[in-house]
Order: structure tokens, then sequence, then C-alpha cells
């Protein structure tokens, strides 16, 4: 096991202040690396460094490439890579997103459990969807802890619930009451962290599926015979999904290497439903147009039959585009609907 444990954290919407909440509170001679992945626009830089810096006692910067990881200082993701945990060191990738995001939560969790297992502590705060839930699972099994905000205490409780529904996480914190519990993971890690629970097929596919983070080849890698074949395709690349199962957790993974959650896949293909049925209203506008100006054409030329028959036309597509603009609508509220995949068996 390296010799530096590892506090990883991941949040999205909301997370922001229970995060300084959590850095202002650890203590200065914290034993253990802290590493942050926050959803963030990848069109923007950070400042999330400069924010966590004013927050605490610890020095704060942006992960780099190959840098090594140590004690008391806290590593944050920067805009559109994905954080790893190769070893004692970092590694930044521009792999694959997983549930539409780069950084990703359950990229940073999966490689910190992959190489650090029960040397691993696991924070999942406030946010949206389920990015973290599959990582959490991963560090659980392999011997670490996992601490998840309380869902009530969150600005957005969607995530820790995710966590929370999934997994057998260790504790459900108030933010203010997550630092004080790391101290106090992080002296118990080791001699009281539990065995690895993982079959060689799980094991074999986690070390897929970190590879394929850090920009590995998913095809080559053999990602197909690592899942079910799913009739679904993958709303990113439109490459065949598979279907993982992880305890109570049921994702997808393409062979070009994007993941998705099932409600993160659910989401993906409504905003899919969305865009066709605008393409459809589109078309149908552009019907209206086309005949309206065949019939003025018609007109020109004394061909009054055909002009009716041109107009007439035209009003059965604009009763359609309308109709088809509604449906585009609902569509937008459907998929702005909270979603609760319920647990599988």
């Amino acid at each position: 096991m390296p010799s530096v444990p590892v506090i990883v954290i991941g949040g999205s919407a909301g997370a922001l202040d229970p995060l300084r909440q959590i850095v202002s509170q650890l203590p200065g001679d914290l034993p253990a690396a802290v590493l942050v992945v926050i959803h963030l626009s990848p069109d923007y830089p950070s400042q999330l460094p400069a924010i966590l810096s004013r927050s605490g006692s610890l020095p704060v910067q942006h992960a780099q490439h190959q840098a090594l990881l140590s004690p008391g200082h806290i590593y944050v993701a920067p805009p559109d890579h994905h954080v790893l945990v190769a070893h004692d060191r970092l590694h930044l990738s521009r792999g694959p997103k997983e549930n539409r995001s780069r950084p990703s939560i359950d990229v940073l969790f999966r490689s910190a459990a992959y190489t650090h297992g029960a040397g691993t502590i696991g924070v999942l705060l406030s946010g949206m969807m389920d990015d973290g839930t599959s990582g959490m699972w991963t560090i659980r099994q392999l011997g670490g802890r996992t601490v998840v905000q309380n869902p009530e205490d969150a600005l957005y409780g969607s995530m820790p619930l995710s966590a929370v529904q999934h997994v057998a996480v260790d504790q459900i914190l108030p933010a203010h009451a997550i630092a004080p519990a790391l101290t106090r993971l992080l002296d118990e890690l080791g001699p009281v962290a539990e065995e690895p629970n993982m079959s060689d097929e799980e094991w074999r596919r986690l070390e897929v599926e970190v590879g394929i983070a850090s920009e590995d080849n998913a095809f080559n890698s053999g990602m197909l015979n690592h899942g079910s074949l799913s009739t679904f395709t993958c709303p990113e690349c439109h490459g065949v999904l598979v279907q993982i199962r992880e305890g109570r957790i049921m994702r997808f993974r393409c062979h070009t290497g994007h993941a998705y959650t099932a409600d993160t896949l659910l989401s993906e293909l409504r905003g899919s439903v969305e865009g066709y049925l605008w393409q459809a209203a589109r078309t149908l506008d552009e019907d209206v147009m086309l005949l309206e100006h065949l019939s003025k054409h018609a007109d020109e030329a004394d061909q009054t039959e055909l002009a009716a028959a041109y107009r007439q036309e035209a009003q059965v597509a604009r009763a359609r585009g309308r109709r088809m603009r509604q449906e585009a609508l609902q569509a937008g509220e459907d998929k702005a609907l909270p979603v609760e995949t319920p647990p599988g068996p």
C-alpha cells in the first residue's frame, strides 16, 4: 500500500460551502493527502484553489500530472481533466467523460481505491444526479472508509442520497461534523479496515476502467467483455453499451469508454428525444414555408387549383408543427423532473 493515505472528496451543485467548512476544520498536520473533484464548467478557469486556500491552513493547488502526493496538501481537479491516483503520484487525463462529466468523481474514487485500498477515505457532498455512487461502492469493497453528507443537510441531496441508497456507507453526517470524523477515521485506517470484498472479475473490470480513464483504448482493453451487452447505445458517440452491476448499482459503459449511471443514461435519452422532436418541428416549419412559396408561385401562374392544394397542405403541416412543438416542450419538462432509480435486488 502507498505510504500516504488519501482523502478523496467529490461534489457538485451546492458542494462549495460544505467543502469550505471541511477545509477550515482540517488540522495543519493532517497525515493524508486530500484530492477534490467538484463538477466545473470546462470553459472557464477554476478559482477553487484560491477559495479553499482562504478557508483553512492547508496548502491548496490544482493537481498537476505526475506530481508527488504529500500529506497535508489539498489537490483540486482542474477543469476538463480527470484526476487519478497513481500510487503516490497524481495522474491527469482527458479520458472519456463519465456521467457527462470530466472531471468525474467516480474516476477519482475508483483510482484511489485501486491503488490505496484500505488507505482511502471517500467523502461525497451535495450535488445532483449520482456521480460518485459507483466510486463509493469501490472504496467500500476494497476496505476503505466512506462518509456522505446527510442529504437533509445538503443543498442538493440527490447525489449523497444515491450513495446512501446503494452503498453501505460508514457515516452519514452534516457538513460541520465531517472534518472531525475524517481525523478519527485516519487513526483507524490499517488495523481496523475491512478486508477487500471484490471478486476476480470485478477486480479485472476495475483495472480496465481505471485504464480507460487514464486514456487507454476501451475497445482494445476488452471493455465489452466486462458486462452484458445492452440494447441501448451511447448518447455521446452511439457506441455499443455494456451493462455493469455493482451490488445494487446498475450502470453502463460504451466500447469507446463513455460511462453512465442508469439515471444519467435516462436523462441523456430524454434529451435526445427532445432534440428529435425539435428537429421534427423545424422540418414542419420548413415544409410550411416551402408550400406557401409554391402556392404563391402557382397563383402567379394562374394555377388556382394547385395553389389551393398547396395552401391546404401548408395548413396541415402548420397544425402538425404546433403539435410537435407542444410535444417538444412537454419532453423538456419531463426531462427536468427528478428521477430516482429504485435499488436492485
